[in-house]
């Protein structure tokens, strides 16, 4: 996944480092959401206390398909890092992104992100913003989405965790939502503008379904709200690597070396970097650094995107992917 954040300095919280539920302020959503207020007043009027435990395996009809969490927590233990392509759903149609799935699951994914278009995506990059454009023009809808995942899911053996702003979320129900992702064989759910003030309602959703909520965490945030967006995180911790907006760079900054390392001083959970990764150079440097996993969007999103045709599309995945996989222990 590759999208850019709008970063508000330390003092102030932002809608873009997601964290559990406190007493303080709804935070500032960039998107438009109807009845946004009405929506804001049910969310605090929710008297949830965060669960605490971690989600229990999903049971899904997969070959061999693990939770994120286990999955990520086996690699660990086998001193590997993992390998998370994301593309976006309905790009260039359903049918590819479902033959897509399978295409990174045979190449070695061991989590895949899977987007899911949105009219506004205020927080994308270029390449997936035009990815969603495309898809949307196809006709490509939510329910869409989750009937091509319910039939593709019992054939991979890596979990899917499904991307979505935050809007689709209040329109259907945090619970609808959640159910409905669950039926789908999705694993996790990410919301990369998920309000603070809702975090600890949809956590509570996600894991009544077994659904794993992946929480970001920036090179901005306190490490106060990092230890909160780790203690809620579940699945592996998103570090987004660079502010701003992403795509390919020549060179991974070497500051993020020591972001990894300020993670892991908090929390034991996987940490997983994305944003600005695109060459095998790039992942072995990461995972030399100490990731526990690699998230690779605009680059992998591309090798579809640019393709004249899905089947011209669909090789030139299989082999980036395949190249981005060899790179990591």
């Amino acid at each position: 996944m590759a999208f850019a954040l709008k970063v508000a300095s330390t003092s102030q919280p932002s809608s873009s480092s997601p964290a559990p539920v406190r007493s303080s302020p709804h935070p500032r959503l960039a998107v438009a959401i109807p009845g946004r207020r009405k929506a804001v007043a049910a969310i605090r009027a929710v008297a949830v206390v965060a669960p605490t435990a971690p989600p229990a395996p999903a049971k899904h009809a997969g070959k061999r398909c693990l939770p994120v969490s286990q999955t990520m927590s086996r690699l660990m233990a086998q001193g590997k890092t993992a390998f998370i392509p994301y593309i976006t759903a309905g790009d260039p149609d359903l049918a590819t992104t479902s033959e897509a799935l399978r295409v990174l699951d045979a190449c070695g994914a061991d989590v895949i992100e899977l987007g899911v278009p949105c009219s506004d995506p205020y927080a994308d990059g270029p390449v997936i913003q035009a990815s969603t454009v495309r898809a949307l023009a196809g006709g490509v809808t939510l329910d869409g989405v989750l009937a091509m995942l319910k039939e593709v899911t019992p054939e991979l053996s890596c979990p899917v965790v499904l991307f979505s702003y935050f809007k689709p979320v209040m329109e259907r129900g945090m619970a609808d939502f959640a159910a409905a992702v669950k039926e789908s064989g999705a694993h996790g759910l990410l919301v990369p503008d998920l309000p603070q003030v809702a975090t600890t309602a949809l956590r509570s959703e996600a894991m009544k379904n077994h659904l794993e909520l992946v929480l970001l965490t920036t090179p901005t945030t306190t490490e106060e709200r990092m230890r909160e967006v780790t203690e809620a995180s579940d699945g592996f911790v998103y570090l987004v690597s660079v502010n701003g907006i992403t795509g390919p760079r020549a060179n991974v900054n070497a500051r993020v070396e020591s972001l990894i390392q300020e993670v892991k001083q908090v929390t034991d959970k996987p940490v997983a970097v994305g944003f600005g990764i695109s060459t095998p150079e790039h992942v072995k440097q990461i995972a030399e650094w100490g990731a526990d996993g690699v998230i690779i969007g605009s680059a992998m999103v591309r090798q579809l995107g640019e393709a004249t045709s899905p089947k011209e599309g669909l090789k030139r995945l299989e082999k980036y992917a395949r190249s981005m996989k060899s790179a990591l222990p």
